[in-house]
């Protein structure tokens, strides 16, 4: 692994910043007020939040974590409940984001789940013999692992020419991933060659992290993109990986965003989902299962089959 300059001007990586402890009125000298806890009124309004916003349905059984991942905010901001915060949501879009990356899990790694990547190699691009450039799409990218991970992959095949977006509904995720900065224990899953070719150790000030080299950083979109909505216009691609994200959707909300999803999807390619996942009952007339949580789109010509089941 290369050795990163240092520079004051870069950031370490984390998740969102710990905010500044906040004393209101009356409260207690350590800096810390206490609230009343979440009510099942309050812990509903949160849920139709997120359903309406991201498609992810949050349990009853989740109200004692929204209490405590909205805790620290709900204090920074002075508010005297959780019912005040619901009402700044209502009139700032910027706290709405925020409180979307604190209730929404940001999971995954570097090579999670390698067999994927191994498909991708020694499948899509030894057989991609087309004259337009190779196109995937990370539809879930997170804090960036997963696209970065992809395009090593795509940086060490002989491919002339390829694309890759990378989006996720989260703005903090997708700044993370855009700066290409992670905690040096993050990289233990990167092959040793990715590792020495791609990665910055840093030193000084940045010691304990690494930076992905800019070369590979500017090789990918990284794009702000809600799948519970309506989508951008982003073209059509080869591969499309949409890994470890339909588990938190209910079955409605999942029909539509694989619905969504597959009108992005060129005859040929491939959707990949996690291994726990699986497109059963989803446009079955359009795709087949080639593996487990592998689908693949048939060329027009070849003989439809119904996608077997997992």
């Amino acid at each position: 692994m290369a050795t990163i300059v240092k520079s004051a001007g870069t950031a370490s990586p984390s998740a969102l910043p710990t905010p500044a402890r906040c004393a209101a009125p009356g409260s207690p000298g350590d800096g810390l007020f206490r609230l009343p806890p979440l009510t099942d009124a309050e812990f509903e309004r949160f849920q139709t939040l997120i359903l309406h916003i991201a498609g992810v349905h949050l349990t009853h059984g989740k109200k004692v974590m929204v209490a405590s991942r909205l805790l620290k905010r709900v204090r920074t901001l002075g508010l005297p409940s959780y019912g005040q915060y619901l009402e700044r949501l209502q009139s700032s879009e910027d706290e709405v984001d925020i409180a979307l990356d604190l209730l929404t899990t940001h999971e995954t790694s570097f090579f999670r789940e390698p067999k994927h990547f191994f498909f991708l190699r020694d499948r899509v691009l030894a057989r991609h013999h087309s004259a337009t450039p190779l196109r995937i799409w990370s539809a879930a990218c997170s804090t960036g692992e997963e696209p970065y991970s992809i395009a090593m992959v795509l940086d060490e095949s002989p491919l002339p020419a390829w694309e890759l977006i990378a989006s996720d509904v989260s703005a903090h995720a997708i700044r993370h991933a855009v700066r290409g900065h992670y905690a040096l224990e993050r990289g233990a899953e990167i092959p040793a060659r990715y590792l020495k070719r791609h990665c910055r150790r840093g030193i000084g000030e940045q010691e304990g992290t690494f930076l992905i080299g800019r070369e590979l950083r500017e090789r990918i979109n990284f794009r702000r993109i809600n799948l519970n909505a309506q989508l951008p216009e982003i073209g059509t691609f080869d591969v499309i990986f949409l890994r470890n994200t339909l588990i938190y959707f209910q079955d409605e909300t999942k029909r539509r965003v694989v619905a969504r999803i597959l009108r992005h999807l060129r005859p040929g390619g491939y959707i990949l989902v996690g291994h726990s996942e699986h497109l059963h009952g989803h446009d079955q007339d359009l795709l087949r299962m080639e593996r487990p949580s592998i689908y693949h789109r048939p060329l027009d010509e070849e003989p439809r089959r119904p996608a077997r089941h997992l």
